[in-house]
């Protein structure tokens, strides 16, 4: 089972002037406290609940590139993560997708400004000093911890989060604990992936998908 550590309450500059327009403007937002999961959903996590249920399997779940039970599991979309999710609730659970802000709050670890989260410059502990594209994905447990004793957390994969995307969000943007729009096409997602050119990705990078599309380079990690 997933293994949780506290996010400390409190406000932080959301966003980045260089990235994306989508990034702009930086703004000041304030994040209740939560949890967030240690590393991204596994394999093995995500076996149990399709053993349990009739659910689809993942995208290419017998490419062996993915089979190792340590690695994330990937090939599964923002509805299969919410499917997910309810399983795990059914059983006493309270889990759920963390929104965009909970994210850049848990990556940031309690600092502004820094590029990644362990600092401004590529981890040296990524595989392949963060160029890709690669095989495939790398195993959960790799690296270390951040400030907030989370694993992996803006490289490896993309993490879908709870709410719609819009690049023009961030101008309107409420203050405390915002949710993202009402409505949208796309879900919000956040993190590298393996088989981009950058295997980790700013803190501030946004990234968003179809709710429906299952890619070999998304997951997801809870929060609850």
């Amino acid at each position: 089972m997933s293994e949780f550590v506290p996010i400390r309450r409190g406000w932080f500059l959301m966003g980045s002037t260089e990235g994306q327009a989508g990034e702009q403007p930086v703004h000041r937002v304030w994040v209740d406290a939560f949890q967030l999961a240690v590393h991204p959903v596994t394999r093995r996590e995500y076996e149990r609940f399709l053993d349990a249920t009739a659910h689809p399997m993942p995208r290419e779940w017998e490419n062996p590139a993915f089979r190792d039970p340590a690695l994330p599991v990937v090939g599964v979309s923002w509805d299969d993560a919410q499917a997910f999710c309810r399983w795990r609730n059914r059983h006493g659970d309270t889990v759920r997708l963390p929104t965009e802000a909970e994210w850049e709050r848990a990556a940031r670890g309690g600092r502004d400004g820094e590029r990644y989260p362990w600092g401004n410059d590529m981890p040296a502990w990524v595989p392949a000093g963060g160029v890709g594209p690669l095989e495939g994905p790398w195993p959960v447990t790799l690296g270390p911890s951040t400030r907030f004793g989370l694993k992996g957390i803006a490289g490896n994969i993309h993490e879908w989060c709870a709410n719609w995307h819009d690049a023009t969000f961030y101008a309107t943007s409420p203050a405390v604990n915002p949710v993202g729009p009402d409505v949208g096409r796309r879900r919000a997602s956040r993190g590298g992936a393996w088989r981009h050119a950058l295997t980790m990705n700013r803190i501030a990078a946004r990234s968003s998908l179809d709710p429906s599309f299952r890619y070999t380079d998304y997951g997801f990690r809870l929060a609850r």
